[in-house]
């Protein structure tokens, strides 16, 4: 079956997406993970507010995994790493990080995406940050092939 990433948008949902998810699991989809990718609130300096809170409360209440988007949240190339490290440290399962050779050529979301370079950075001092916080991040191959993945926002 299709992988199905739930994200989470707001506190109202937390609730509903974890009992929707459930309702997934059990109709035979074992391929769900949430996602955390911003709350909207009165600040316009980033595009949503990066709910940390909410991984490390996801983390507690459900066995599914969390991974968190900060590429998304933020919207601001400049302050992903700041908030990917911050998600590893609470206990994220994983990390959606947009990158590109060129990010300002990138066609889709060029203020939010990571220079190749710098996303070789970020990984490497993400790394450190696990073993602060007791974590191992496994060493895995990239891919760049797109998985069909069904989302509910």
């Amino acid at each position: 079956m299709n992988p199905f990433i739930a994200r989470i948008m707001n506190y109202e949902e937390r609730n509903y997406l974890v009992m929707a998810a459930e309702y997934i699991l059990s109709h035979g989809n074992p391929n769900v993970v949430l996602c955390e990718r911003g709350i909207r609130s009165l600040d316009n300096y980033t595009r949503n507010v990066l709910d940390l809170a909410a991984v490390a409360a996801l983390k507690q209440i459900t066995h599914l995994p969390v991974i968190v988007d900060p590429s998304h949240a933020v919207g601001k190339r400049e302050l992903v790493a700041a908030m990917a490290k911050a998600a590893v440290a609470c206990g994220a399962d994983g990390l959606i990080i947009e990158c590109h050779p060129e990010p300002e050529k990138s066609v889709s979301d060029a203020r939010q995406a990571l220079s190749l370079e710098d996303m070789v950075d970020l990984v490497d001092s993400l790394r450190l940050v696990a073993a602060a916080v007791g974590r191992i991040l496994p060493e895995v191959g990239v891919s760049f092939k797109p998985a069909p993945i069904f989302c509910a926002a």
